[in-house]
């Protein structure tokens, strides 16, 4: 019950916001970023500037994305792999605008209504709304754990979503930059990963994003086992709230959101914590048309 409270506390809609991606390397391109763009652009009123933080120039981006360097500090090898510490790159005074707040989304999310409406789940500006990941929620139960073991215990998201406002999260940027020049860099377990940080550093302000707006797929989608996956499947109030998802995150299923587009019908895959992919209708309800849909809309911009 903690994050909820009544709609006049919370902070109004922004009447202008800057939706927030970021790519290193080779893997994603500008065909992604495009047609990421596409999607919110077309379903948000109020979203007026696309920033890209890249350690690159990409060709053929869509004119309406500004391209912001990933800050220097962050291109270390060791902040590229699956930590994804160069994440942490756009909190960096600098960066983004301060004066806007921000949506940042993974290039494998699945956009499929208006997510400016993820504002009305923050408490104030401060706020920090990401998905959750581990038992322990965001909650006035997890501050307290957090405050009383000094930091040892916190509850943890999943970076793949995040509603921010830039002028207040430099520090995270920076705290983590001063745990690095100390030498703690992953002897500090919350530096492991970009998300661990966020959560820790932040965790007096985390908020958890709603399982009826967003969801990480493997874990709404994909059991242990594969009757499992079914049996989830079949439960009425679980494929009524899977219909109305605004975002769904693939969490890097697949290795690309294309790989699951070739699957044939029927196919089992599973990912590196042995949850199960059952590629049915069945299985997934509406989500298999969707992603199939989502991932065949070819733009002019896509093409560029």
């Amino acid at each position: 019950m903690d994050n909820i409270m009544d709609e006049d506390m919370r902070p109004s809609p922004p009447k202008a916001w800057q939706c927030v991606l970021i790519c290193w390397g080779t893997k994603y391109g500008a065909a992604d970023v495009n047609r990421l763009v596409k999607r919110v652009a077309d379903q948000n009123s109020s979203v007026a500037r696309f920033v890209l933080v890249s350690d690159r120039p990409h060709e053929g981006l869509d004119p309406r994305v500004e391209h912001a360097a990933l800050p220097e500090v962050y291109l270390k090898p060791e902040f590229m792999t699956g930590g994804c510490q160069a994440k942490l790159g756009m909190f960096k005074s600098g960066v983004l605008k301060p004066d806007m707040p921000a949506i940042y989304i993974d290039l494998d999310t699945v956009i499929l209504g208006p997510i400016e409406q993820a504002f009305q789940f923050r408490k104030d500006d401060r706020s920090i709304v990401m998905f959750q990941s581990a038992v322990l929620p965001f909650s006035g139960l997890a501050r307290m754990i957090y405050r009383l073991t000094k930091g040892k215990r916190y509850a943890r998201g999943n970076s793949s979503f995040i509603v921010f406002h830039p002028k207040h999260c430099s520090r995270i940027s920076d705290e983590f930059l001063k745990t690095y020049d100390a030498g703690k860099f992953l002897k500090f377990r919350p530096t492991i990963a970009d998300e661990r940080f966020i959560s820790w550093v932040a965790q007096e302000h985390m908020i958890a994003l709603p399982n009826h707006f967003a969801v990480k797929f493997p874990t709404e989608f994909m059991m242990h086992h594969w009757l499992l996956t079914y049996a989830k499947s079949c439960l009425p109030w679980v494929r009524k709230r899977r219909d109305k998802l605004t975002v769904v995150t693939l969490c890097d299923v697949g290795n690309k959101p294309e790989n699951l587009m070739k699957l044939e019908l029927g196919a089992h895959i599973s990912d590196p914590k042995g949850r199960v992919l059952v590629w049915t209708d069945f299985a997934l309800g509406s989500m298999r048309q969707k992603l199939i849909a989502y991932y065949s809309d070819k733009t002019e911009a896509d093409a560029g």
